[in-house]
């Protein structure tokens, strides 16, 4: 029996997400936050679950060579499009520096910690440490919070305050505990067993709300640079963009025309850069607040996607064709 490969490569940026807004039932754009939960087996390391706020897309698609924008942007004193920031950098913190930077040749990796005293072994280990509210950019593609609530008095708010560091791009993710699954009694549980009930403990009640505080920034970029208002970093990068159903919609037509060995591109053909983005945010007059701009200068550029000729041999068309119409209906 041959097997068969079939690649479908999402646009570079957030998707169009039908996602229901609680208070307005109103659909809202989001770059792809979830939930998932993976259960470690390093020595020493309790089983944990990790809450994460990702654009759906694998890192490495994000520019033409990563590796040599990582190289140029980091000589120049700015982000990255692959640099992270580790809140935490312990044990698991370190692994991942490890392991991250054996995928990103080039990329930076920053560390943030509560005092000095480890700071010798990070930059020995080729992570950046700086103590906290002394770093160097609020403006991180990739954020990783490690750091245990033990010493945190509101665990909740140093999670706000470290998404802050996140630019919306790439992805921010918390690493929890097992300990908020509703079991007790030596029985198995999975990804759907229920959480711990609010009130009954103080220890699941704090890792509940920092799971919430991740949860709740579900959002686009855009969303969140409006929250912003400004934001250090160039305004000319250009982004790939495409709706979650149109997404879906083009899996599925790949699904039923049983291909083989082929290479498929998902987008919707109208590129825009941040400032577009903005702009079309601004006049949409669907929000009550405006983006004031962005600041920074020197980021890598992007690039800029066409799918002609998978919509012709698909036979696809996009439900959404680009951003603004997505905001027209909103």
């Amino acid at each position: 029996m041959s097997c068969s490969r079939i690649i479908l490569i999402l646009g570079d940026f957030g998707l169009h997400s039908p996602k229901r807004d609680s208070s307005s039932l109103a659909f809202s754009y989001t770059a792809s936050f979830s939930t998932f939960r993976s259960f470690c087996t390093l020595t020493s390391l309790p089983a944990s679950r990790c809450t994460s706020a990702s654009v759906a897309v694998k890192a490495s698609a994000l520019s033409t060579d990563p590796s040599e924008n990582e190289v140029r942007s980091s000589s120049q004193g700015t982000m990255g499009t692959n640099d992270l920031l580790i809140i935490g950098p312990g044990v698991l913190g370190r692994i991942v520096a490890e392991q991250w930077r054996e995928l990103h040749t080039g990329c930076q990796v920053f560390g943030q910690t509560l005092t000095t005293d480890h700071h010798e072994e990070l930059v020995n280990m080729g992570i950046r440490p700086f103590l906290k509210g002394k770093l160097p950019t609020r403006a991180f593609p990739y954020v990783i919070f490690c750091a245990p609530p033990s010493g945190n008095s509101d665990y909740s708010a140093e999670i706000r305050d470290a998404i802050l560091y996140w630019n919306g791009e790439g992805s921010f993710v918390f690493t929890s505990s097992s300990a908020p699954y509703d079991c007790s009694d030596n029985g198995w549980c999975d990804e759907d067993t229920p959480d711990v009930p609010n009130g009954r403990s103080l220890r699941t009640d704090k890792l509940l709300a920092a799971e919430k505080v991740v949860l709740d920034a579900d959002r686009g970029a855009h969303t969140y640079w409006l929250e912003k208002g400004t934001l250090d970093i160039g305004p000319d990068h250009i982004l790939n963009l495409i709706h979650y159903e149109d997404a879906a919609s083009i899996s599925v037509t790949i699904l039923r025309k049983k291909l083989r060995g082929r290479i498929f591109l998902g987008c919707d053909n109208h590129p825009l850069s941040r400032q577009e983005i903005m702009d079309l945010v601004n006049k949409s007059g669907k929000y009550d607040k405006k983006f004031k701009g962005f600041t920074g200068a020197s980021d890598p550029f992007g690039k800029q996607l066409n799918n002609s000729k998978t919509r012709i041999e698909l036979g696809w068309e996009p439900k959404y064709s680009r951003f603004a119409e997505f905001l027209r209906v909103l």
